[in-house]
């Protein structure tokens, strides 16, 4: 298990530094910079302002000045908030981020789960028509066209919930269940196909032909390998759930990373897009890592291969 975890992390590290590299080199390939929007800029000032941030220095110096401060946890000042620098702004922005993920990323599970599972022990049956009918709704309406119809039944007809902003729990029900009901739907949808799967193997029909009942067979026996694509699944989803916050964010009005990632590109503010980015592929790499460690632990086999 030892070698194991020692590969994955050597994996996972390349793969984050092939990432902050590709990352930091297209950024800087794009036409235009920081300061071109500044038309009342003169070239001097602008040099200056260029030399200050060292954007005129060669791009390999660049880039070793900016991995150094990186090592050291400085993600660098931002071009558009000079009075800011990057880790600031995430700051601020990366835990609203996180708990409206994390609230969708439960909304997904509860309801998925339990509809993945209900309609694998109603194989073949209404109700596993209604639910798998229920999946495929859910994954065919995309959450930025959700989005509005929540907010117009919920918020301007009901009028039960605000319609934007953040503040209150209240603020979170909206965005958390237009972002997780689309990934609850393919959640659903893996969890019914592992447990079929597990239902069907010659350890379920013996632990059932002992006397046990439905609900220790499913508990004891079918959710620990019924679950195995729903665990492979889980550190993409999640990652992908935060990244696709970014819309969600702009539609409720919600300052959270996703703004600061829009303005960043618009105002071609690099270091702190490049910022944005490393902190969410960063979270992508933990979560692969993490999923591919318990994935191990459930099925020895892997860790083998």
């Amino acid at each position: 298990m030892v070698s194991f975890l020692l590969r994955r992390l050597l994996a996972s590290a390349l793969t984050l530094l092939a990432i902050v590299l590709l990352s930091f080199f297209l950024m800087r390939l794009v036409p235009g910079g920081p300061f071109d929007q500044e038309r009342a800029l003169s070239p001097e000032v602008r040099q200056a302002l260029e030399k200050k941030y060292g954007l005129s220095d060669p791009m390999p110096v660049q880039c070793l000045r900016y991995l150094w401060g990186l090592m050291r946890g400085d993600l660098g000042p931002s071009l558009s908030q000079p009075d800011r620098s990057v880790n600031r702004i995430l700051a601020e922005g990366l835990p609203r981020s996180a708990l409206l993920g994390a609230t969708a990323l439960l909304i997904a599970l509860l309801v998925g789960g339990l509809a993945g599972v209900y309609a694998a022990l109603h194989h073949n049956q209404a109700a596993d028509y209604a639910a798998m009918g229920l999946v495929m709704l859910g994954v065919s309406i995309p959450s930025m066209v959700l989005a509005p119809l929540l907010v117009t039944l919920f918020a301007l007809s009901l009028h039960w919930l605000p319609t934007s902003g953040w503040g209150s729990p209240a603020h979170i029900v909206l965005p958390a269940f237009a972002l997780g009901l689309a990934y609850a739907a393919r959640i659903a949808r893996l969890t019914r196909g592992g447990m079929l799967e597990v239902l069907r193997q010659d350890h379920i029909r013996t632990a059932r032909a002992k006397g046990l009942s439905e609900a220790a067979v499913v508990r004891r026996h079918a959710l620990r390998l019924g679950l195995g694509p729903l665990v492979s699944y889980l550190g993409p989803a999640t990652a992908s759930i935060l990244t696709g916050s970014f819309v969600i964010e702009q539609i409720f009005d919600i300052p959270g990373m996703g703004r600061h990632f829009v303005n960043a590109a618009t105002s071609r503010d690099y270091t702190l897009a490049l910022g944005t980015v490393i902190v969410y592929s960063s979270l992508l790499v933990l979560l692969n890592l993490v999923v591919d460690v318990v994935h191990a632990l459930m099925d020895p086999r892997i860790r083998l291969e």
